[in-house]
């Protein structure tokens, strides 16, 4: 299995996931930097994502939907703080009403992706940072932890297919 660890920080809220993959930094880097590749991964195998927009610059918005298996949508948006390709990634994180208009009801998270050569390969950690004990219990309540596990085991099949 690819994920080697999901940690839940309660004292520094923070929910930290680390990948190892046998391929190089570039090839895992691709998966997030081409948005028709991280449709194929991102959410859950049941919640499929498609990206409406994908612009990888500081400054830059995603968005992007799932599907769940009933047909029903739930949007999601970043907006991304730091670009190191092919090394780093950071954003803010959040829901989006069906419109694509963010939830001012809903908690955001900051994240940071680092890819690290490791074994001959690439680590990915994944680290999520959130603003407060109940936003961070709110989403893992919601599966957020179990959700990115199940989204990035599916990086291994499009990295060695």
């Amino acid at each position: 299995m690819t994920v080697t660890s999901v940690d839940k920080d309660f004292d520094s809220l923070t929910l930290t996931l680390t990948a190892d993959f046998a391929a190089p930094v570039e090839n895992v880097w691709q998966l997030w930097a081409d948005p028709r590749r991280l449709e194929r991964w991102w959410g859950p195998p049941t919640y499929p994502a498609t990206f409406e927009n994908h612009d990888l610059t500081p400054g830059g918005e995603v968005t992007y939907f799932m599907t769940g298996p009933e047909g029903d949508k739930h949007r999601g948006w970043w907006r991304v703080t730091s670009v190191a390709a092919p090394t780093s990634l950071e954003f803010t994180d959040g829901f989006a009403d069906q419109d694509g208009t963010p939830s001012a009801t809903m908690p955001t998270t900051t994240m940071s992706m680092r890819l690290t050569e490791h074994d001959g390969g690439t680590r990915m950690e994944i680290r999520s940072a959130f603003a407060t004990r109940e936003q961070m219990d709110q989403l893992i309540t919601m599966g957020m932890d179990e959700g990115l596990k199940e989204a990035v085991v599916q990086m291994d099949g499009l990295l060695t297919g």
